[in-house]
């Protein structure tokens, strides 16, 4: 997530109206809109190489895999978002009047990058424990082979299973399968992580 557009607050309904005409996708948080960053060549690779992947192993199953135009709605926190990867097993649940929007993922999969990977890791996670259908979190690095696997065990508990052998596989529950991580890593030359660009100090 980036800065915010506008020190102004929107409604849902302005916010959406403005995502179809924008050139450039933003997320909305309780009346505030956010501009989305473009993904490094490494993490639209990752995030390409497990939507393959999911989609091949779910192809004759009653589940639909998305990348990251498919919208999110968290109603219940007032939060619109993207994801890199979710799929939906099941009846596709969307927010009334729309076919964009949806409301029930099974299983969110989001690519870390340096200026995201807090926000993913903790604020993202948040809103998305919020939404009852979901059953697995998936947190991938792109800056080497290190993935963060979060299952859900009941409404207040989730198992956290920590992934960095290329050799190991990941087993996604809610799907029924397993995803090595060469799949995941496929062609990708790690990157040196970037360093945090210095805040400027406030005159």
């Amino acid at each position: 997530m980036t800065n915010a557009l506008s020190k102004r607050f929107f409604s849902p309904a302005e916010y959406l109206a403005m995502e179809e005409t924008a050139d450039y996708k933003s997320e909305y948080y309780d009346g505030v809109i956010f501009a989305m960053a473009g993904g490094s060549f490494n993490h639209n690779l990752i995030a390409s190489n497990i939507l393959a992947a999911l989609s091949r192993a779910v192809a004759e199953k009653p589940c639909f895999v998305f990348g990251s135009d498919m919208r999110l709605q968290i109603e219940e926190l007032k939060k619109y978002t993207y994801a890199d990867v979710t799929v939906i097993c099941g009846q596709p649940l969307f927010m009334p009047g729309r076919n964009d929007t949806i409301t029930n993922p099974l299983v969110v999969v989001e690519v870390l990058s340096s200026t995201t990977m807090k926000y993913d890791q903790q604020g993202k996670f948040r809103l998305y424990k919020s939404l009852s259908s979901l059953q697995d979190y998936l947190l991938v690095d792109q800056y080497s082979p290190y993935i963060q696997y979060y299952h859900r065990l009941d409404a207040e508990k989730w198992l956290l299973e920590l992934k960095q052998d290329l050799k190991g596989s990941i087993e996604i529950a809610a799907l029924d399968l397993e995803l090595s991580l060469e799949t995941i890593y496929h062609k990708v030359i790690f990157e040196e992580k970037p360093e945090p660009k210095p805040r400027a100090r406030k005159k």
